[in-house]
């Protein structure tokens, strides 16, 4: 007797086999994956061309503070389009919806680039402006250092220029230091009462003491400041908010006195002057003293506005890190003598030191 093969019945009819795969439900799984391969590829190409739309932007604007890719101008729009047409192989017009251009637009600003761009020489000297002011001066500043070399141009298109590519001074406030001590002596009487305008120089002086802290150590400045014009009269620099920092300012200043003047000298009510030896310098030079109430900073808000400006242009958003105190004390030294010989005074449209000379007031 012959025996039956494998897969095989005895009347000859063919075995199911179970493990025959369903092919149909393959073919269906495997279109299933390739759509949604195909569907990531959009999607990450879509990514691409987002990210890339974002990087020109940013390159186009800069990456300062202040910068703002909504800010594009058409013809950068039209430079941003080509470029990643360009990088990424897809049609232009596929990208205008994108970066909000009309198509009208994108091909006048095309013809309209084999042109100079009238902005080009302008913002050249709008950088300079701003960074020999160490970037300190805001466009109104810009402005005025523009027109006094003769350079006609409006403020707004200084604005536009300035904060489209991210020209823009460092902000930022801090707590101020403070020399109250408490009551000592009996203070002198606030002859100011906040009104901090002088019809002469050497009428009214004002001043305050205020710290830096850096991270080599804190530092201390001490100035004089005339409310005739804001001018810093004399100024000490320290490492120890000390009386001698005070003592030596006030002789310093009181040594541009000429015959006659006998300024007002107000403060706030700082142990620095209430001690025996600011009150014998304020005595040998005929200074009349004013304090302000106790805890009330606007009694002296001329000083401190002054600190205000100082801290914003010079040291709020820079790094000192490896400066020694040395390397700083220099730095602030300079930062007050452009600050009173070179700094544009918005109120006169030059600095304070070339206003006096123009009157006659300073040599």
């Amino acid at each position: 007797m012959t025996p039956d093969k494998p897969g095989k019945r005895n009347d000859g009819a063919a075995r199911p086999d179970h493990d025959v795969p369903d092919l149909e439900g393959l073919v269906a799984e495997r279109d299933r994956v390739r759509a949604e391969v195909e569907r990531l590829r959009r999607e990450k190409r879509e990514a691409e061309i987002e990210l890339a739309i974002l990087k020109g932007a940013l390159d186009l604007v800069g990456k300062e503070r202040g910068a703002d890719p909504d800010n594009l101008t058409n013809r950068e729009k039209t430079i941003l389009v080509k470029a990643v047409s360009a990088g990424h192989g897809i049609p232009a017009e596929r990208l205008l919806a994108r970066v909000g251009l009309a198509r009208s637009t994108y091909y006048h600003q095309l013809n309209a680039m084999n042109r100079p761009d009238r902005d080009e020489g302008l913002l050249a000297l709008v950088r300079d402006v701003f960074e020999n002011s160490l970037r300190r001066y805001g466009y109104r500043r810009v402005w005025l250092e523009l027109r006094n070399a003769g350079i006609v141009v409006s403020a707004k298109r200084v604005m536009r220029l300035m904060t489209r590519h991210g020209l823009v001074p460092l902000l930022k406030r801090a707590r101020r230091y403070s020399s109250y001590k408490g009551e000592l002596t009996k203070a002198p009487d606030n002859l100011v009462n906040r009104v901090f305008h002088a019809e002469e120089p050497n009428r009214l002086w004002v001043t305050d003491l205020t710290e830096f802290s850096i991270p080599a150590g804190k530092v201390y400045l001490s100035p004089v400041i005339d409310c005739y014009d804001g001018m810093p009269v004399a100024w000490t620099i320290g490492t120890s908010p000390n009386a001698e920092l005070a003592n030596r300012m006030l002789r310093d200043a009181c040594a541009t006195l000429g015959d006659g003047e006998r300024p007002v000298i107000h403060s706030d009510r700082g142990c620095h002057y209430r001690w025996p030896g600011w009150i014998s310098i304020c005595r040998e030079n005929g200074l009349t003293r004013s304090m302000s109430a106790k805890g009330c900073s606007p009694d002296n808000a001329a000083a401190e506005g002054f600190f205000g400006h100082l801290k914003q242009e010079f040291f709020h958003g820079r790094s000192f890190t490896g400066v020694t105190i040395e390397g700083f004390v220099e730095q602030l030294d300079g930062y007050m003598r452009w600050y009173r010989d070179e700094r544009i005074k918005l109120a006169f449209g030059t600095s304070i030191a070339k206003r006096r000379r123009e009157l006659g007031l300073m040599a």
